[in-house]
């Protein structure tokens, strides 16, 4: 299918160094200059953002790591740009990354355990071509767990991007049977210690085209994501906002407007913890704009 092979490098998102756990706001991130107010900028050009395909975006807990995808040569993987308390370095592939698989979609929890998605195999058994989610745990020292496949959410077909609530909930996009489109997004509760079975989340927010790239809110009240094809989009792929009423139903997904969305694919959302800025990715850069200015009802 051209245009899911399309979406594993476009749509795809550990640590080089030991990330923290204390200060899980965020509050400490030393953004760069200049700082974005309502027109989107490129984030960390010519490090984060360079002559590449770059993508995803997320913090460390101390907020002096910042994590994104890189494609380069047909193989995605993981990077991290380390702050030195003077400037931003250039980014590191992380040391778990494989290169015969690829790695993308880095999404980092309060405890420090960092969600991805890979291609790699589950065992020598695993014929299955496709993507599913991983874990790892921070061990001290620059160390990690070795990666465990998050079994109770993946299944047969392709699981994509990763966003879990502060309740852990987590939510993901995936082309599994039963969908109402090519993908549609999916919630996978923690409850118990344990995840769920997946639950698609309906008609209002799948629409019968390409659902993915979910970005939910710490409160699990927002949720943010990319969607392809509907009517009422101004590109390739633009990005759509729900929201979670009293009774916990989802709205109609709202598209973000033109001055978010371009005539190009405009996907990986993400809302930093300390609530301050909004990233995405669009035409193979990184952007961000202050969160505030977010066309949210």
């Amino acid at each position: 299918m051209k245009y899911l092979n399309t979406l594993l490098f476009f749509a795809t998102g550990f640590l080089f160094s030991q990330c923290k756990t204390t200060s899980t706001d965020q509050s400490s991130i030393p953004y760069p200059d200049p700082k974005p107010d309502s027109i989107p900028l490129i984030f960390l050009k010519g490090i984060a953002s360079a002559d590449s395909l770059d993508f995803n975006a997320n913090f460390s807990n101390d907020g002096q790591s910042f994590f994104f995808s890189r494609n380069t040569n047909g193989k995605t993987h993981i990077y991290a740009s380390i702050y030195d308390g003077k400037a931003w370095g250039q980014p590191q592939m992380l040391s778990f990354c494989e290169q015969e698989f690829s790695e993308a979609d880095p999404f980092i929890t309060p405890d420090g355990t960092l969600y991805y998605i890979s291609d790699r195999k589950k065992d020598n058994s695993d014929t299955l071509a496709d993507y599913d989610i991983w874990c790892v745990h921070p061990q001290g020292d620059g160390k990690w767990s070795a990666p465990e496949n998050v079994t109770a959410v993946n299944s047969d077909s392709t699981e994509y991007y990763v966003s879990l609530a502060d309740n852990k909930n987590l939510y993901f996009g995936s082309n599994r049977v039963g969908g109402s489109g090519t993908l549609d997004i999916y919630v996978s509760r923690f409850i118990d210690g344990k995840y769920t079975t997946p639950e698609n989340l309906g008609p209002l927010v799948n629409a019968p085209e390409t659902d993915y790239d979910p970005f939910i809110s710490r409160d699990e009240k927002l949720l943010i994501f990319s969607s392809s094809k509907r009517k009422d989009g101004f590109g390739k792929g633009d990005l759509y906002y729900s929201k979670k009423d009293a009774d916990g139903k989802w709205s109609r997904a709202k598209n973000l407007g033109s001055r978010i969305n371009t005539n190009s694919y405009d996907f990986c959302p993400h809302i930093t913890r300390d609530q301050n800025y909004f990233f995405y990715s669009s035409d193979n850069d990184i952007k961000w704009v202050n969160a505030k200015y977010l066309p949210i009802e």
